[in-house]
């Protein structure tokens, strides 16, 4: 039987899920301040395909990551997804295996990384922003930028590893050899020096945004991801510059 596109795999019944958990919809877009909404986003998918398994089955992903996000990032605070949902779109069109393969093996790996590094488990970071907005992404290009310049920052190739990096870290923290992730006094863990309480964050990455130094625009569903700027040490200075007191363990 052909699937039908029905009230509840629309794109905008994630936006209705979003609207149902009590946080406001973010966006570090230096000239708006909610995000895109995911109707939005449907439209402009469909200008693309309109073959109704694959516009199911991207529905069916892209829900699949939002709700485990919400999950596990309780206390997120942007929530961008313009560019990832451009380049789930545009790598799952060209893959060898097939678009609903790429779409539905690349939903297990963001689900699975979502879990790895939320607040379910030892990792306990706070916020989803340094994978979304590319800061990790960047950095892991800036070891090798010859081999790894052309891998953009939601390809599989980058997922897998972070999925490594993940274990490594949670293998870290059991044998007790972890020293730049200790725990705050909140409960998350830090790998910066300077707070990242909710209103610290806030101001230094709108900030950031302002000074065009997030290394993906995540809310632009045409992105041009960046990666060789001095992110992290911008970070750090911006943070001083701004004031951000040092963090509370």
């Amino acid at each position: 039987m052909k699937q039908k596109l029905t009230q509840t795999n629309t794109f905008q019944f994630i936006d209705e899920i979003l609207a149902q958990q009590s946080i406001n919809l973010l966006s570090l877009n230096p000239k708006k301040t909610l995000i895109t909404s995911f109707a939005e986003l449907g439209n402009l998918i469909t200008e693309e395909n309109t073959e109704i398994e694959f516009l199911v089955t991207l529905q069916e992903t892209i829900e699949s990551i939002v709700r485990t996000q919400l999950q596990n990032f309780p206390e997120n605070i942007f929530w961008d997804f313009d560019f990832l949902v451009s380049s789930m779109l545009r790598q799952a069109l060209i893959a060898d295996e097939g678009a609903v393969a790429f779409l539905n093996l690349f939903g297990e790996k963001m689900v699975l990384l979502t879990e790895m590094f939320g607040s379910k488990t030892e990792i306990r970071f706070r916020y989803v922003h340094d994978f979304m907005y590319g800061f990790e992404w960047a950095r892991w290009v800036q070891k090798e930028p010859q081999k790894r310049a052309h891998i953009e920052p939601f390809s599989p190739v980058f997922l897998d590893y972070l999925l490594v990096k993940g274990k490594e870290i949670l293998q870290r923290i059991n044998h007790g050899q972890i020293t730049s992730y200790k725990l705050c006094d909140t409960g998350y863990r830090n790998p910066f020096t300077f707070s990242r309480e909710p209103e610290d964050e806030y101001r230094l990455l709108t900030c950031l945004a302002q000074e065009e130094l997030i290394p993906v625009a995540v809310w632009n569903w045409n992105a041009s991801p960046v990666w060789n700027k001095p992110f992290q040490e911008m970070r750090q200075q911006l943070a001083l510059e701004l004031n951000i007191q040092p963090q509370k363990h």
